[in-house]
């Protein structure tokens, strides 16, 4: 007999992935995918221009900097990426990150870029003064700031050249300084045992003289007397 209530079905439907599941597994191997790519940009940057390094604008300030600097830092963190490089890519963007807080580094760099500009604008024949967004500029081929970039490289590239030049001058100086120290110091030494000898022989020198002396006494005394 029914009693007109119905009662759950027993039948269970198969337990499924939700897309919701898919989405984030997917986008779990995308973050990994673009935490290696950003891994590879990093150390395949220039190195002696930490703008390229952080992937930001010379415009930028200090707090972009560093807000900057925190985002890529955790991103490519070596415990969030599988990348075998992943610290030499951290490592970089510190250093980058270090370089551009230094006031004289920044100064002396953000020079760099502008005679770089300077010496493009004037190859191209351009007035000093004209402005990125001139449309002489955006009509270049290829852009002016592909352009910038490579005469950046370029000028940095000769100043590291200078740089490691006079380190090595500087060392080989330091380097005849040291032999003309160790030659003085040879010098005083041979100096000092040359008088250690003289005096320690001095008695020896004496006695002789004494002798010869001594020896010359006795023959005037036995000299033969010639009879006249």
């Amino acid at each position: 007999m029914s009693t007109g209530t119905s009662t759950p079905s027993s039948s269970k439907t198969p337990i499924s992935t939700s897309d919701t599941d898919i989405e984030q597994l997917l986008s779990r191997e995308a973050s990994a995918f673009q935490r290696e790519l950003e891994v590879e940009r990093i150390l395949k940057a220039f190195k002696l221009n930490p703008y390229d390094i952080l992937d930001i604008d010379e415009s930028s300030k200090p707090e972009g900097i560093k807000r900057r600097y925190r985002q890529l830092s955790l991103f490519i963190h070596p415990d969030k990426t599988p990348h075998a490089r992943a610290p030499d890519a951290f490592d970089l963007l510190k250093k980058a990150e270090s370089e551009l807080s230094d006031t004289a580094k920044r100064e002396a760099l953000d020079a760099t870029i502008a005679e770089a500009r300077l010496q493009l604008i004037r190859s191209h024949g351009f007035s000093t003064s004209t402005q990125d967004d001139d449309p002489k500029l955006r009509g270049l081929v290829p852009p002016f700031k592909v352009q910038l970039r490579a005469k950046v490289k370029d000028l940095l590239i000769e100043e590291e050249v200078r740089r490691r030049k006079a380190i090595k001058m500087n060392l080989a100086n330091e380097g005849l300084e040291a032999r003309k120290k160790e030659e003085e110091v040879a010098t005083r030494k041979r100096k000092a045992e040359d008088d250690k000898t003289w005096e320690e022989s001095r008695e020896t020198r004496v006695d002789s003289w004494r002798s010869f002396n001594n020896t010359t006494k006795k023959k005037k005394k036995t000299k033969v007397q010639i009879l006249g």
